[in-house]
């Protein structure tokens, strides 16, 4: 590599950020209808008052496959939910794509993954994975019991499919959430989101 080229790489590296947010950290987290796999609707609204977290989702992703197939993805939910914090898994892949699941394709899923989401919701137009920029399988966001928006992007630091890779991975979720409870800033709290791209119409 030439002189003018280091230069030119190093510009451009100056100028391409490694994570670019369509919704921002510190302002309120945009509301949203959905429905679940088992026809309930949910509002972001209605958890007015807890935390919440997003999970883009799709069991047809070897990212995911590799979260749910080590337990370290259910794991995380268990952690939440037993500190009051509600866990919200989004599947934004389109009816005509392979991996799209019907709702009782889903049940089924979800019973054989063992998750603890407080609810699996259908967005099945993409509209609420638009409106976050959710990019990727998974794609995680975390929203302060007030509406704002605390953290996004990557479930880790290790954008692996190899099991033996997710122990020696920092969880960016688990540690955003310690900065939490410990009355911190976030460290980290917007990461460049690994995995397959999320499947919309």
């Amino acid at each position: 590599m030439t002189w003018k080229q280091l230069v030119l790489a190093a510009a451009l590296a100056i100028a391409i950020p490694l994570a670019r947010a369509d919704v921002i950290n510190g302002e309120s987290a945009p509301d949203f209808t959905l429905t679940d796999i088992n026809g309930q609707t949910h509002t972001l609204a209605s958890y007015q008052g807890k935390m919440v977290i997003l999970e883009w989702i799709n069991h047809g992703c070897p990212f995911v496959a590799n979260q749910y197939g080590t337990g370290t993805m259910q794991a995380l939910q268990k952690e939440a939910r037993d500190n009051g914090i509600v866990w919200l898994s989004i599947c934004s892949t389109a009816p005509e794509k392979p991996d799209y699941l019907t709702p009782a394709q889903w049940q089924t899923t979800a019973q054989e993954k063992g998750g603890s989401a407080d609810a699996i919701l259908i967005d099945p137009d993409g509209t609420v994975g638009r409106l976050y920029g959710a990019k990727t399988t998974p794609h995680m966001y975390i929203i302060q019991q007030d509406g704002t928006l605390l953290y996004q992007g990557a479930i880790d630091d290790t954008p692996s499919t190899r099991p033996q890779d997710i122990p020696t991975a920092k969880n960016y979720v688990r540690a955003a959430l310690g900065d939490i409870a410990a009355g911190r800033p976030i460290q980290t709290p917007l990461t460049k989101p690994y995995g397959c791209s999320v499947k919309y119409p």
